[in-house]
């Protein structure tokens, strides 16, 4: 029995939710570890659109665990709103199937400024974040004075937390020309919900234990992508936490042995949302056709997906890095239509081929994909559930893939709809 850890090996918007919304109809656990409701994944499931942002996968289920963990930052606002989201549509939500840590970094309004502030003034050099307090809130969790969810026991410990972070926060905000950020009405407005944020939180880790102890299937469900990751991925045009396998662990309370199966979603092609290097990016009408035919639209923030061909140095680069045992590979009936499809197997860089990505962003923005040119095979493969069913084109590609990728693909996803898989291996067994 596998508990399995689900990351994006792109830059996010794989189609996670398709993947993570299957294997938690098998797992018991949902745990989310990492990110905010930056990220959201999408579910389809008999005909309803359940769109999460904080809340894991496995809410939507009945007789689920879900988990928010202590790597999660987390808007009480934003997160109480997506319960009673939720609860419109049927889903029971309650202390015994939502545990959020104690320890969870809360994301606070001067966040969500800082933020805005931040991009508005940056001009050229923006990141293209989605302006809802994530990286000031991962900020001053590091910097050791963030406000988290047991904070909201005690008047006085909220009072005394909020005035050093305050402290920081206004000397900057006086420093941009902005008005100082009050805190009593900020204590009043985070008391007046606390009740009902307190309610689900826990020690994450015991009760991690306990379903270990248990023998529970648990699913560890990533947010973003491994190259947003803010060590591994395209810096400075990253998110602010660590996208990759092992944040798992760190962003849950539990250890490394927990974790058997680390499956990465990967997309048949390649897209990107905000600023930053995208060696295979196409501004041309295969890119426009590969948005349209994708739906290529962020779900958080419905901003338009750059979008380009399928990049096999990236790929494999990031397996390496995160550990990944197998692919679901997702959107490949988007490509049907298409007479060829490149797939990068390498870069060119200052009249140098290399075969992987640089870490420099100078670089990265300056490598020149090398392609390895497959035909289309021009026929509909949306619905296909077996693999030699499949146009012998797209077998060709599929296979290529993988052999360059160095790493078993485990499924492969004909359309949006969850029965629309063809299942190569199970990573719970």
């Amino acid at each position: 029995m596998n508990n399995v850890v689900v990351v994006g090996s792109q830059w996010g918007d794989e189609g996670k939710g398709k993947i993570v919304d299957w294997l938690s109809s098998e797992a018991d656990v949902v745990v989310r570890f990492q990110g905010g409701h930056n990220a959201g994944h999408t579910l389809v499931i008999d005909g309803v659109t359940y769109k999460l942002r904080l809340l894991p996968s496995g809410i939507v289920r009945k007789n689920k665990i879900s988990i928010i963990g202590n790597g999660v930052v987390v808007d009480p606002w934003a997160l109480l709103d997506e319960i009673e989201e939720a609860k419109t549509k049927a889903v029971e939500i309650n202390e015994n199937n939502l545990i959020l840590s104690e320890a969870a970094t809360l994301i606070l309004p001067f966040h969500r400024e800082m933020d805005e502030i931040r991009e508005d003034t940056a001009g050229k050099s923006k990141i293209g974040t989605t302006r809802r307090g994530i990286g000031p809130a991962y900020e001053d969790k590091v910097g050791r004075r963030s406000i988290r969810v047991m904070d909201l026991a005690s008047k006085k410990n909220l009072e005394n937390r909020l005035a050093v972070v305050l402290e920081h926060h206004n000397a900057i905000r006086k420093g941009l020309g902005k008005p100082i950020y009050e805190k009593d009405k900020l204590v009043e407005d985070l008391l007046k919900i606390a009740p009902n944020i307190l309610k689900y939180s826990a020690p994450v880790w015991r009760k991690i234990n306990q379903f270990k102890s248990e023998n529970k299937k648990i699913l560890f469900e990533g947010a973003q992508g491994i190259l947003l990751d803010v060590d591994h991925g395209t810096y400075p045009y990253v998110t602010s936490s660590n996208t990759v396998a092992a944040s798992a662990a760190t962003g849950s309370g539990c250890g490394p042995n927990l974790i058997n199966y680390v499956l990465g979603i990967t997309k048949a092609y390649t897209t990107r949302v905000g600023e930053g290097p995208f060696p295979t990016e196409l501004t041309d009408d295969i890119g426009n056709h590969l948005g349209e035919k994708g739906h290529e639209f962020g779900t958080v923030t419905s901003r338009k997906r750059r979008c380009g061909w399928f990049d096999g140095v990236l790929v494999r680069q990031t397996i390496k890095i995160s550990g990944i045992n197998g692919i679901a590979l997702t959107k490949l009936d988007v490509l049907d239509e298409l007479d060829e499809i490149n797939l990068c197997v390498a870069y060119e860089l200052n009249g140098k081929e290399i075969d992987y990505f640089p870490a420099a962003v100078e670089d990265q923005l300056n490598v020149k994909p090398v392609y390895k040119i497959f035909k289309g095979w021009k026929s509909k493969t949306q619905g296909i559930k077996k693999f030699d069913d499949l146009p012998t084109n797209a077998k060709i590609y599929v296979n290529s893939i993988e052999e360059f990728i160095e790493t078993k693909i485990s499924s492969i996803s004909t359309s949006p709809e969850r029965e629309d898989t063809i299942l190569l291996i199970d990573p719970f067994k």
